[in-house]
């Protein structure tokens, strides 16, 4: 009788650190995977803080030299006319600005206008035109311009 509670004790032994040993293990598996998924998320975290850095420094440089490349313009379109290559007298010029930059009105300072000139002023590597700009390019190409009188009646008429 000894011998068969010894083998029963001895197999509830086994049976229970089995149990012991697999619950172990699960406890484990369990916190290891969830201090791996701790790690890879402050990993992650932190390169993506890195990379947000990077990338706003980045954002920050472009925007100042985009930001430098419009004033350079703006510049450009106001002096052109005193550069030394431009070919019609700066006395002519008027400065819109939009939709079109310039508009020369050529032989005006010596009393006789032999053309009206519309200029757009592109700077940079690119001179690309916007719609607006294109579709008053297109109307002056096409003839399609008039010239209109408006008479305004005052108050005091």
């Amino acid at each position: 009788m000894l011998v068969i509670v010894l083998i029963y004790l001895f197999w509830k032994y086994a049976e229970l650190k089995g149990e012991s040993e697999n619950r172990g293990r699960e406890l484990f598996e369990r916190w290891r995977s969830t201090e791996l998924e701790t790690q890879a998320k402050e990993k992650a975290e932190l390169l993506f803080r890195d990379w947000m850095q990077q990338e706003e420094k980045r954002i920050r440089e472009d925007a100042i030299k985009r930001s430098e490349a419009v004033v350079t313009g703006k510049v450009t379109e106001h002096l052109i006319p005193f550069f030394p290559d431009f070919k019609y007298n700066p006395k002519n010029v008027r400065f819109l600005g939009t939709p079109v930059d310039l508009v020369i009105f050529d032989g005006l300072s010596e009393g006789k206008v032999k053309n009206i000139v519309f200029v757009e002023v592109k700077t940079g590597k690119t001179a690309n035109m916007s719609t607006r700009e294109r579709q008053v390019r297109d109307c002056v190409q096409n003839k399609n311009v008039i010239w209109e009188i408006i008479h305004h009646k005052g108050s005091g008429d």
